[in-house]
């Protein structure tokens, strides 16, 4: 009986499959051959056009010997273990206030997921604007009278970093809060009840029932702001343009300096095979969660 199931579900949706064909080949050829091209040219001297001129690992030699390349996993490791933290709590604590069913809801949700509808580069030219010394909180807590109140993280090295998780933040908490929200909304109700009757504290049925049982949407919500941290490239660029000196680099904006500012495209394809190795490192673990969870419990 399978044996004969099995042309019957070869021709199943067949028109939908034909469809789909010239996406396959699309994502084919431009995702994964341009993946690979760009691993393969990483090992060459290509300089202003590719080349085939092979040289090892010189450029990842050089990539790691450069303290501009070396600030910039800095920054991201920074930027990213605290955009993965605060984004998830502040996005899951919003979304469990708006889960009370308050008034204006719809309009609280609005006003919270409005920042994700700008660009990156309109957050970072607004949020540059916020944190300047002289127009921005800085002077005008000054302009209150407090003048020796000091409040520039855009202009301090040392935290310059923090100056543009202030904006990525801003940027993307919206977007954490609705997919939590979503996730909250698909509890069952008798489960609150249930935990209500056995009188169980808020905080531990959020902690140990609510919270495990979002696990997909955590997931998810993991991948998305995962891979937006990766390549982070349009706010630096906005608020900082790197600066002070490269205290604000991140590789996103390294590999364009190295392959349109230095006309030098095999580094610029060593720290793009990074990058890769980064997002693999997130993708491969989300996809065993996922798939792999569910074939042993399928």
């Amino acid at each position: 009986m399978p044996d004969s199931r099995r042309p019957r579900q070869v021709f199943k949706n067949l028109a939908a499959k034909i469809a789909a064909i010239p996406m396959i080949l699309t994502a084919t050829v431009v995702f994964v051959g341009g993946t690979l091209w760009t691993v393969l040219y990483s090992f060459t001297d290509s300089k202003l056009l590719p080349r085939e001129n092979f040289v090892g690992l010189a450029q990842y030699e050089r990539l790691w010997s450069s303290s501009k390349w070396i600030i910039s996993i800095q920054n991201l490791f920074i930027y990213g273990v605290c955009m993965l933290v605060l984004s998830f709590v502040i996005g899951f604590v919003l979304a469990a206030l708006l889960d009370q069913k308050i008034r204006f809801e719809n309009t609280f949700r609005t006003i919270f997921l409005y920042p994700f509808a700008l660009s990156f580069i309109v957050t970072g030219l607004v949020w540059q604007w916020i944190l300047n010394p002289q127009f921005g909180i800085q002077g005008v807590v000054r302009d209150l009278g407090w003048e020796n109140f000091t409040f520039d993280p855009l202009y301090n090295p040392d935290i310059v970093i923090y100056g543009i998780l202030f904006a990525g933040l801003w940027q993307s908490t919206g977007l954490v809060m609705c997919l939590m929200l979503a996730g909250l909304r698909g509890i069952d109700e008798d489960i609150w009840k249930a935990a209500r009757v056995d009188g169980i504290p808020m905080w531990k049925t959020y902690l140990f029932i609510v919270i495990p049982m979002m696990r997909p949407v955590l997931i998810t919500t993991l991948v998305i702001v995962a891979t937006g941290i990766v390549k982070v490239y349009d706010l630096v660029v906005a608020q900082t343009g790197g600066g002070p000196g490269i205290a604000s680099e991140v590789p996103a904006k390294y590999v364009y300096d190295a392959m349109f500012l230095s006309q030098n495209l095999g580094q610029g394809f060593a720290a793009s095979t990074m990058m890769l190795l980064a997002v693999i490192i997130v993708i491969v673990p989300w996809a065993y969660l996922e798939f792999g969870g569910r074939k042993r419990h399928g």
